[in-house]
């Protein structure tokens, strides 16, 4: 069973999504005038086409709002793209207000038009019909190209379902008009031939799941579910007599309605119906532009409060670089001398005697020469 390391969102119990293709011609003029036609009919509340502008030119867009029981709103959306084949790939992504309903009306019948003969209901995968027995090939290469794309590319919900005997008339017909409204368009039906069983579990290997003789078996998709297991969405018997297969519908209930890992490309579709909803009623654009003015006046306070950061950051960086030029100032100015210690009155007094006394020194008379030698002997 193939596995995926990246973990993604998981499908919203609330959400419904389809990705086929449309093999007719003018697509859009179908939904415009499906969508008036129910409108007038007062199936649906209003609808929508907005402008809308890629890098590629203007993308058909659809939207529609309906209620369905207990009031409860449902909001849509449909893309279209012109594929290689000469075709046109669609894309519908639906949520409602609580927990879908599988027995509420298909959103692809709310776009498209519900006849066998329309060309819309392809799988966008395997190029498979959603509401036809689709015969697995008698190739057996060309069997595991199909198998392998139902499981790797599609949105759809693929089971395989086994002939145990050839059927008659009633077995042949699909079993997707026996299915809940919202699920008739996104099962696809691979319908194996009493001779293939052996062929048909060899190319499921693979994928880690087998069908049981005269049974069928719900594949699981890329990235597979994480609880998935092949004996949890296999069915031992189905009849194919006209009855209601009632183990069966409640194999692909349950597989619809579990949480699966969303495919590639439906994150930016529901993504883009929340985001990008136009659609709206008077009461949603009310609520729409009070959040608006709520935002701007948020917005307009935080912008204010920055400008008086700003100013405050702007002054005190003033009062820095002022106070930076004063210091730089004062280090350049020369260095005053070092004052002279004081004297005290006492040293002054002292350093006065010593002076006079060196003074007095110096003017004192030299001693009479003739006293030094002592009286003269001839005055005797």
């Amino acid at each position: 069973m193939p596995t995926s390391r990246t973990v993604r969102p998981t499908l919203p119990p609330t959400v419904w999504l389809a990705r086929g293709r449309h093999i007719g011609p003018d697509p859009q003029d179908v939904i415009r005038r499906r969508l008036q036609h129910l409108k007038d009919a007062g199936t649906i509340d209003d609808h929508l086409e907005p402008e809308t502008e890629t890098e590629g030119g203007r993308e058909p867009l659809f939207e529609a709002r309906w209620r369905v029981s207990e009031g409860v709103t449902v909001r849509a959306r449909l893309t279209i793209a012109a594929d290689s084949g000469g075709g046109h790939e669609w894309v519908l992504t639906a949520e409602a207000e609580s927990p879908w309903d599988q027995r509420w009306p298909s959103p692809a019948t709310v776009f498209w038009p519900d006849a066998a003969d329309t060309g819309w209901d392809h799988d966008a995968a395997t190029g498979l019909r959603f509401r036809d027995v689709n015969h697995l090939p008698a190739d057996d290469k060309a069997m595991r190209r199909v198998l392998r794309d139902a499981v790797r590319g599609s949105w759809a919900v693929n089971v395989v379902v086994h002939e145990a005997m050839t059927p008659d008339e009633r077995g042949r017909l699909p079993l997707a008009r026996l299915l809940p409204e919202s699920l008739r368009h996104r099962v696809v039906e691979h319908r194996a031939a009493p001779h293939q069983l052996r062929a048909v579990n060899w190319a499921l290997r693979e994928i880690g799941v087998q069908v049981p003789r005269g049974g069928a078996v719900v594949l699981p998709g890329t990235p597979a579910p994480p609880d998935y297991t092949g004996d949890d969405f296999s069915v031992r018997s189905v009849f194919l007599d006209g009855s209601e297969p009632s183990e069966l519908i409640d194999a692909l209930t349950r597989f619809a309605t579990s949480p699966r890992p969303l495919p590639d490309g439906a994150v930016d579709a529901l993504t883009a119906l929340r985001e990008q909803w136009q659609l709206l009623t008077l009461e949603e654009e009310l609520a729409r532009e009070r959040k608006l003015v709520t935002m701007y006046a948020e917005a307009l306070d935080a912008m204010t409060k920055s400008r008086d950061l700003y100013r405050e950051a702007a002054e005190r960086a003033h009062e820095a670089l002022a106070a930076y030029r004063e210091s730089a100032a004062a280090v350049s100015e020369p260095p005053h001398p070092p004052a002279a210690h004081p004297t005290s009155p006492f040293q002054q007094l002292t350093r006065t005697l010593e002076r006079l006394k060196s003074t007095a020194k110096a003017r004192r008379p030299a001693p009479d020469t003739q006293d030094e030698r002592g009286p003269d002997p001839s005055e005797h």
